[in-house]
């Protein structure tokens, strides 16, 4: 919300005006609340609403900018800050809290003096009776899930029993599954599920494993809700769910009994949505097996690190890959189902070509792709329409937009039908054959006639939602009954008007209202002409400066009748508006395949329209099993940055080929591009795996169960993390989850920490990757002493362990030899980079020449100094850099100096004279130097 929109709000704050004896009795009902440091109470006062004591000042803090807005209600020590918030201000405050962040809880009371009531309560991951307030004039971009979580502590993890509801699409779900002590399973659930808000026993904050959960909640911005542990039972669970789950109660108790511990935290979630005490519940829920497996696994570090979803803090639109592939026509629909699809990319070969399959027929047929989004553009939100009227909040203007979506659907098959491509008999078989079954004369084409048959369409043009009188033959005999007295009355204003002599409508008009309901009125100029009948035939009601207003009996009695007709005509309005909603919620599960084929369809179009409008080229990408093939982006760009006004992406192959370069370690300066490059190779392949074409020329890719992403500092002192922490805890993730079919990204690791510390963990962490999970890997960094690890491919004689798939490339960088000015190239080339530039980047930051020219001296001191940086006498001249030792040279070099210490600590020193001691160690050293004659490393010792 903008500061300027902060300050007019301000200025309109609704003044707060209440009497002491009602001042009296809300403080006095204000007391009786039960504390609650999450929860943030509104009071509605009916034009306004007001919110006080800690409330009040963070409201004013949070949203107004100011402590000024705070009023004090009462004196002394009873006194209260409150503050008054405007119904527009309220719907603010009100998404605000409930949909961006995940701290707080709301509470929505109304009455008056001390009797106050709680009719509207809302969390994040449960917006309940909110949904009005937060959906009326904006899309649902996303549905919320709660989770519930029943954990048994092992000796080397845990085993942890899931639950999870979705309260909009009424889903119930539930897994289980061993974690480690990170809970990196866990942390890919809450992402996949979308999840908001976690239910936990009460007492489980005690041990240290509770605590990096907490952790892995707040990284996923989910709200911890704490819950009696009793609540987390299975007594009665499967009555209960027979009771909710459409269909027989056998294939849920099945399912239940499959599980050892996830039921007691699926019990807890009945329990806090409250399910069973809301009876349009009974019967519409469906029960699930969540499996883990089902989609690439994806934690909160690699969502961020690939910019997967939304950010306040983005630029534009185009920042995240959410923003970008976001083309959707359907009124929320699409949104929601393609955040569902980037958070669960898919697995199986198969739906990954089907899903490019649509996308290809969608991206070469143009006339198609734009006929069907234009349709789509017609398409109401289907999914909230027929949740509100599954929860009895629905009327007929929710009817009559779930008919006006469906009248669309025989112009959207039309075409479907046109296509003609190789792909037909897949588009036959995925939409027209269901939308066939849909609309025939048993579902949709029955809705259709429903309304059309009870729907007042001319009424509808002046925007009132009404019956057809035709539809019922008692509401038909009151229409006619009513425009019948409506005649009548329309007469006697005729035969008045013609009685006083007045012209009708000009001078006599013919008014209807509440207070008096039908009369008649003149203006206070021609009263004086009839004042003489008027006090003899008529009644005067009332006289004002838009004159005067009378009736006769008549009149009156016509009024009379018309007024109770008109009421007899509204119930009986009401009751048939409650049959046909009663009727169409019946279609709901028709409505539901509906939507969920109709946002498919959107979701693939949005792809095939960025393919077919990004001015770069996007191509297919080719999808093989995980156990074969190797990854090979030729072209490659990050389709995020290259949608940037400011721009001009430099493209770049990349090669994860197994057993030659499945292992690569990206060096070369800052600013040249290695984190951008790293990135790209993610956001690549899990578009391919969401079923989008890629931003490469040409792109193969073996299927990835995760993604791993290391990137960034991002810290977490709040939380008591420092940077180095929180990258040895993200490291730590990725030793432990990571499998041979993921993929893993690393921008500078160990950086936290001394340099010699960082690099040793560099080192290790590396030799683990390539020997024992054997993931492909880009590991990007400044140690360019790891480039080391490739000349060990050739070198592994010298070592027990062999280190196989390693590969060193660089980002190119041009260095002006007579003004020393360096020119980033941003390619991706082979071989290690001979340098660092982090002297020559201060410099573009305007570093004072004095601080320059003194990081050059020492840096050359450093060098110098260094035992790994070696003079070789025949090093190539000019190079900026000391050349970097082989490592077999400094394997035996080590040896050989290993050896002489030991012989030097084992000589008898307290038996031998000076002269003894001195000829033994001048040939000891004689030794040492043959031994060095063909070992650079040792040399620089002697």
């Amino acid at each position: 919300m903008d500061d300027n929109n902060v300050f007019e709000d301000q200025n309109k704050l609704p003044e707060f005006k209440l009497d002491a004896k009602q001042a009296r009795g809300f403080l006095s009902f204000y007391k009786t609340l039960p504390d609650d440091p999450r929860a943030v109470r509104f009071f509605d006062r009916r034009d306004y609403y007001t919110a006080h004591g800690e409330n009040a000042t963070f409201i004013a803090k949070s949203y107004y900018h100011t402590t000024t807005a705070l009023r004090q209600l009462g004196s002394g020590s009873d006194g209260l800050s409150s503050v008054s918030v405007s119904k527009n201000m309220f719907e603010t405050i009100t998404r605000d809290l409930l949909l961006e962040r995940t701290d707080h809880t709301l509470e929505l009371y109304e009455g008056s003096g001390s009797n106050w009531r709680l009719v509207k309560s809302g969390t994040p991951g449960n917006l309940g009776s909110f949904e009005d307030v937060l959906f009326a004039n904006n899309e649902m971009q996303d549905t919320p899930v709660v989770v519930a979580l029943c954990l048994n502590f092992r000796e080397n993890g845990c085993t942890v029993g899931l639950g999870y509801v979705d309260l909009t699409k009424r889903v119930l779900g539930l897994a289980e599954f061993l974690d480690d002590s990170h809970f990196t399973n866990v942390e890919s659930a809450l992402v996949a599920l979308s999840c908001k808000e976690c239910l936990l026993p009460v007492e489980s904050g005690k041990s240290n494993g509770f605590r990096t959960l907490h952790d892995a909640l707040t990284r996923c911005s989910v709200m911890l809700t704490e819950r009696k542990k009793t609540e987390f039972k299975t007594r009665d669970l499967v009555q209960d769910l027979g009771r909710l789950v459409k269909g027989s109660i056998e294939p849920v108790r099945d399912l239940v009994s499959g599980f050892e511990i996830a039921p007691g935290a699926l019990g807890a979630l009945l329990s806090y949505a409250e399910l069973l005490a809301d009876e349009s519940n009974y019967g519409n829920y469906s029960i699930r097996r969540y499996n883990l497996d089902s989609y690439m696994r994806l934690d909160s570090a690699a969502m961020r690190a690939l910019n997967v979803l939304e950010s306040k803090s983005d630029a534009n639109k185009n920042f995240s890959l959410f923003g970008l592939l976001n083309r959707t026509c359907t009124a929320g629909m699409g949104k929601r189902l393609l955040h569902m699809w980037l958070k669960q990319p898919l697995l199986d070969v198969n739906e990954i070509n089907t899903r490019l399959d649509f996308v290809q027929a969608f991206v070469e047929d143009t006339q198609l792709r734009q006929d069907l989004r234009q349709h789509l553009k017609r398409i109401s939100d289907i999914e909230r329409l027929t949740h509100n009227l599954e929860k009895r909040r629905g009327g007929l203007q929710h009817v009559v937009r779930l008919y006006q979506s469906s009248i669309r659907l025989p112009y959207i098959r039309k075409a479907l039908q046109q296509y003609d491509g190789q792909f037909s008999s897949l588009i036959k078989e995925r939409y027209m054959d269901p939308m066939d079954l849909l609309t025939d004369n048993n579902h949709l084409n029955k809705f259709i006639a429903l309304v059309e048959v009870s729907v007042d369409f001319d009424q509808l043009e002046n925007g009132e939602y009404m019956i057809s009188p035709s539809y019922d033959p008692a509401l038909s005999a009151l229409k006619d009954e009513q425009e019948s007295l409506e005649c009548q009355i329309q007469s006697l204003h005729k035969q008045t008007a013609f009685d006083l002599n007045l012209a009708i409508d000009k001078a006599l008009k013919l008014d209807k209202g509440t207070q008096f309901g039908h009369v008649f009125r003149i203006t206070k100029k021609e009263e004086p002409k009839i004042r003489k009948k008027l006090t003899t035939q008529f009644i005067v009601l009332e006289t004002r400066k838009d004159g005067v207003k009378f009736t006769n009996t008549k009149l009156k009695k016509l009024g009379d009748q018309y007024q109770k007709v008109l009421e007899e005509y509204k119930d009986c309005q009401k009751d048939l508006v409650n049959k046909v909603v009663q009727t169409t919620s019946t279609f709901s599960e028709v409505f539901t395949s509906l939507a969920g084929f109709l946002s498919e369809l959107d979701v693939l179009l949005s792809f095939a329209d960025l393919t077919s409008s990004c001015p770069s080229l996007y191509t297919r990408p080719e999808i093989s099993s995980p156990d074969v093939g190797d990854i090979i982006l030729e072209g490659s760009r990050h389709p995020c940055v290259e949608a940037q006004d400011w721009v001009n992406f430099i493209p770049n192959d990349c090669k994860l080929i197994r057993g030659k370069s499945w292992f690569q370690i990206i060096t070369g300066p800052n600013m040249g591009g290695k984190s951008t490059f790293i990135r790209q190779i993610g956001v690549n392949i899990l578009m391919a795996q969401v079923g989008c074409f890629v931003p490469c020329d040409k792109a193969s890719i073996s299927v990835r169960d995760c993604i791993f992403a290391r990137v960034g500092a991002g810290d977490c002192q709040l939380r008591g993390v420092s940077t180095f922490m929180q990258e040895m805890l993200e490291t730590a993730s990725i030793l432990k989850g990571a499998t041979d079919k993921s993929l893993i990204i690393i921008d500078e690791l160990g950086r936290g920490t001394s340099t010699y510390d960082g690099f040793g963990l560099a080192w290790a962490i590396c030799e683990h990757l390539v020997q024992v999970i054997r993931a492909p890997t880009l590991f990007a960094t400044h140690f360019h002493e790891l480039t080391a690890l490739a000349h060990e491919n050739t070198n592994h004689e010298l070592h027990s362990k062999q280190m196989i798939g390693v590969a060193n490339y660089h980002v190119s960088a041009h260095i002006d030899s007579s003004s020393r000015k360096l020119t980033m190239l941003y390619k991706v080339e082979p071989g290690a980079c001979d340098q660092s530039f982090g002297i020559h980047v201060a410099e573009f930051a305007n570093f004072p020449e004095s601080v320059v020219a003194l990081a050059r001296e020492k840096a050359a001191e450093l060098e110098d100094f260094s035992p790994s940086a070696v003079i070789s006498k025949d090093a190539e001249v000019g190079s900026k850099r000391k050349r970097v030792c082989d490592p077999s040279d400094i394997s035996r070099g080590a040896a050989h100096a290993h050896r002489f210490l030991k012989k030097f600590s084992d000589l008898p020193l307290e038996t031998m004279n000076l002269k003894q001691a001195l000829e033994q160690v001048k040939k000891m050293k004689e030794d040492l130097e043959k031994d060095a004659v063909d070992c650079h490393w040792l040399q620089q010792f002697l």
